[in-house]
């Protein structure tokens, strides 16, 4: 059975990121450019953002009977399949894993004006995400 207290706390988690996340997002491309120091905190919250996503992914998924995801960006999609997020939304924001690993993992140099672009799109998309997986947890589905 879900966890409403986790998933609650993680995603007031994501809400407060979120918030610091704001301004930065609000900057024109080439002020968040010439900002070395929005660029390191846009890569943080971004970081812990999608990872309390991907937490809370795993939980629903597990919790509802599911195996585990292979990987992150399966978490995604498995809600899509799962009917917690629409199908094509989850596909659309299941690439969020893979910025989450480069930024963890250090594996590429992260451009800038991609970050900027990430960081625009979660705006709109993490309270969309938030919005589908409380409604979907308050329904008891688990």
């Amino acid at each position: 059975m879900t966890d409403p207290v986790l998933i609650t706390r993680k995603a007031r988690l994501i809400l407060q990121d979120l918030d610091e996340l704001k301004p930065i997002a609000a900057q024109s491309l080439d002020a968040f450019l010439a900002d070395r120091i929005a660029q390191v905190l846009a890569e943080r919250y971004l970081e812990r953002m999608i990872g309390r996503m991907i937490d809370i992914n795993f939980h629903l998924i597990t919790e509802s009977g599911g195996a585990p995801p292979s990987d992150y960006f399966q978490s995604f999609t498995e809600l899509g399949r799962m009917a917690v997020l629409p199908a094509d939304f989850a596909r659309r924001i299941a690439p969020a894993a893979g910025l989450r690993n480069r930024l963890v993992h250090e594996y590429d140099e992260i451009d800038p004006s991609r970050l900027y672009e990430a960081l625009r799109t979660a705006v709109s998309d993490v309270p969309e995400y938030l919005r589908h997986v409380m409604q979907w947890s308050s329904e008891d589905k688990g």
